[in-house]
């Protein structure tokens, strides 16, 4: 503890800032502080950390291996002082702070419109923020600490990293009413002899459809790849074009676009949709309470 005594929570700050930019000017720029004073933070972190922490490559700056070492720590640190500063209760009738989410098109559409109309009504002071990227980088996002909630399918996270399903979900296949039989669905070989539309941010992207396929020896044709679920919906319509995806993308495609959904002719898979964050932000008042009310809007 006595080497506490050496620093206090503004070279604490300005420490962050030169790891986050590698830049004295950029640094001294978001924290509002003059680039001497910045530059005279870093000489007194070279001394206590025995270390130069930021070195010239060329026309840039580096960080040094300490620095890097440094990096994880202080956000953890950083993240704990908030956590004990704003820990005594959170209002949020009277609050005014923005909320970071990763979502992909599917987890916004299932939450995003029940959790605006709350947030509008109950915490008109909260913004939310919503990114989309794959599930692997969403989780290196909570971990630097760079998202608050993560919504989406997470089979396989580290342990720093909490899981709460919100829902558990099955897939529909949906094509144009007009290309299935009366029955209203199509027998195996029938539904692998249409042309398929798959809805992935990448194309070559693993599905459990394409996995459930591959377990039987069976393949499919895929003929559209594309990342919109709405559009995917879209194109179906006068083609013979199939579709099969999570039942909730439906929830609000109109009956009167003549699509007719039925349950795909192979046994697919119940995958349960969650929310992520990390676990040392279990207890904040803030976090607790919007994952509370994600997981409301999550519920049909």
């Amino acid at each position: 503890m006595d080497d506490l005594r050496r620093i206090d929570l503004n070279l604490l700050l300005a420490l962050h800032a030169l790891l986050s930019e590698k830049h004295v000017t950029r640094a001294a720029l978001r924290l509002h502080r003059s680039q001497p004073a910045v530059s005279h933070a870093l000489a007194q972190l070279r001394i206590i950390f025995n270390d130069p922490l930021l070195l010239r490559r060329g026309t840039r700056m580096a960080l040094t291996p300490r620095a890097l070492e440094l990096v994880r720590p202080l956000e953890d640190a950083l993240r704990g002082l908030s956590m004990l500063l704003h820990a005594r209760s959170f209002d949020p009738a009277s609050a005014t702070r923005r909320f970071r989410l990763a979502a992909s098109d599917f987890g916004a559409h299932v939450i995003l419109p029940r959790l605006m109309q709350r947030l509008r009504a109950e915490a008109p002071g909260i913004d939310i923020a919503i990114t989309q990227s794959s599930r692997g980088a969403m989780v290196a996002q909570l971990l630097d600490g760079e998202i608050d909630l993560a919504v989406g399918v997470f089979p396989d996270v580290p342990s720093d990293i909490a899981l709460r399903t919100l829902f558990d979900e099955r897939f529909v296949s949906v094509a144009d009413r007009t290309t299935l039989p009366p029955a209203g669905d199509l027998p195996l070989d029938a539904w692998l002899a249409r042309p398929h539309v798959v809805v992935s941010m990448r194309p070559d992207a693993d599905n459990d459809v394409e996995d459930a396929l591959t377990a039987q020896g069976l393949r499919r044709r895929i003929a559209l790849v594309l990342p919109h679920w709405r559009a995917s919906t879209e194109v179906l319509r006068g083609t013979d074009l199939m579709l099969t995806v999570a039942s909730r993308t439906l929830d609000r495609v109109p009956r009167s676009r003549g699509l007719k959904t039925f349950a795909p002719p192979l046994p697919l898979p119940v995958f349960a949709f969650q929310q992520a964050w990390h676990a040392q932000r279990n207890a904040e008042p803030a976090q607790v309470w919007l994952r509370d009310l994600v997981w409301e809007c999550a519920q049909r």
